[in-house]
């Protein structure tokens, strides 16, 4: 006969599990984790044809100028597949902006790259 968890060790693994969702960033370009989108909605908060803005659990953030055709199917809670693709060169000390992702809805199945800032290193 199988052994019953404990309920509060029961609560715990399942908690452990559903915030190993969030993943952590990749920091290779090429390397990716698994996460959830946190947020979406525009670039500006009020101005919904401001462009696109994606919050991921792991921290990751996504903007963009433009409405971006894969989020409009997504939702917060989707699963995805974050990938690093390309990282700023030759930066000001301290300024890592432009951080670019592509990230994989598996349950819409679409995808869109976004950097993590509206402007590169060394710009407005």
């Amino acid at each position: 006969m199988p052994r019953m968890l404990p309920l509060a060790l029961f609560c715990l693994v399942t908690t452990l599990s559903g915030s190993a969702l969030a993943g952590s960033l990749p920091t290779k370009v090429g390397q990716c984790t698994n996460t959830a989108i946190k947020e979406i909605g525009s670039r500006l908060e009020g101005l919904p044809d401001s462009g696109g803005l994606v919050v991921y659990a792991n921290g990751g953030i996504g903007v963009s100028y433009e409405e971006v055709p894969g989020l409009r199917r997504a939702k917060a809670g989707d699963k995805v597949k974050l990938c690093l693709t390309s990282l700023p060169q030759d930066c000001p000390p301290g300024d890592n902006r432009g951080i670019t992702y592509k990230a994989t809805d598996m349950r819409t199945e679409e995808s869109w790259e976004l950097p993590d800032a509206e402007h590169m290193c060394g710009g407005a």
